[in-house]
């Protein structure tokens, strides 16, 4: 196939949707933090990209999505996770993980839909614990007395492999469970999607076809794909099994469709807009995608 660069994320769960891609001829995969990855596909640094979800509301006009596969949840997630030294509907300020603009957004929404609340959102490095913009060494929150702040909204690998004490944070709410129990829907946090301009380029469709088709491929060696990469991302193989096996979802159907209608709605109002009407790429069909 003609040349075609693929950014996607650099955690266990992306796993499933890119392992093999590195062995096709003409597909370069670039590995990102998701929050990244919707500028790298506007800015034209990757022809597709696994993007934040939010990303195709707040760009609508120049992102649309493909769906030939997503990172989301139908209930739990374990690994987008809001922690809380005070009861949630006491929190006035979240230190949040910058790695994902969607769990952000989603965490806004539901502490304003559960309980009522709209905290001040501050952008934390929580791989370096500071807050963005400060500089390593610059500490956390003035006055804590200790490296943890006293909310922290913490997404990926780390909330396994670097988890803050559990001592620490009573109180904790995950965020796929929360979100399935006031909707009813399954979550999505990240689908492929590409610029809108380029949404015909024949490589675009050539490449949406070999994204679905890696997919479902993967899909029927889970269990290798488990065995040969919980060490490397640091998980236990048995947490890694539950985790991708049993809680993530990767296809893209009617109902996670709804879900991302939902989640525009619910984002929409709470910040006083109009909806985003969720497009997709129009090859679907073509697809067979479900």
């Amino acid at each position: 196939m003609e040349h075609c660069t693929i950014a996607a994320v650099r955690y266990l769960n992306t796993v499933p949707l890119i392992e093999g891609l590195d062995d096709l001829r003409g597909v370069e995969v670039v590995l990102a933090a998701p929050s990244r990855i919707g500028a790298m596909i506007r800015a034209g640094d990757a022809d597709l990209g696994l993007a934040s979800v939010i990303e195709a509301s707040d760009h609508a006009s120049e992102l649309v999505m493909i769906p030939s596969g997503m990172i989301g949840c139908d209930g739990a997630t374990m690994t987008v996770r809001l922690f809380s030294s005070v009861p949630l509907e006491e929190i006035t300020e979240v230190y949040a993980d910058t790695d994902s603009r969607t769990s952000v957004m989603l965490c806004r929404v539901l502490l304003n839909r559960l309980f009522g609340i709209t905290p001040r959102i501050v952008e934390f490095d929580a791989r370096e614990r500071v807050v963005v913009g400060r500089g390593a060494g610059s500490g956390a929150e003035p006055g804590l007395g200790d490296e943890w702040p006293r909310a922290l909204l913490l997404i990926g690998d780390k909330v396994v492999t670097d988890s803050p004490p559990a001592v620490r944070y009573p109180y904790q709410l995950d965020l796929g469970k929360a979100w399935k129990e006031l909707t009813g829907l399954p979550f999505v946090y990240a689908m492929w999607m590409c610029r809108r301009d380029c949404a015909e380029f024949e490589k675009i469709g050539t490449a949406a076809m070999v994204l679905d088709r890696q997919r479902r491929h993967n899909m029927t060696r889970m269990e290798w794909i488990i065995r040969e990469h919980a060490s490397r991302h640091r998980w236990p193989i048995d947490l890694a099994r539950e985790y991708l096996s049993g809680l993530l979802r990767f296809g893209v159907g009617d109902a996670e469709k709804a879900a991302v209608k939902r989640f525009f709605a619910e984002v929409a109002a709470l910040e006083g807009k109009p909806a985003v009407v969720p497009e997709y790429w129009g090859r679907r069909a073509a697809l067979g995608v479900g």
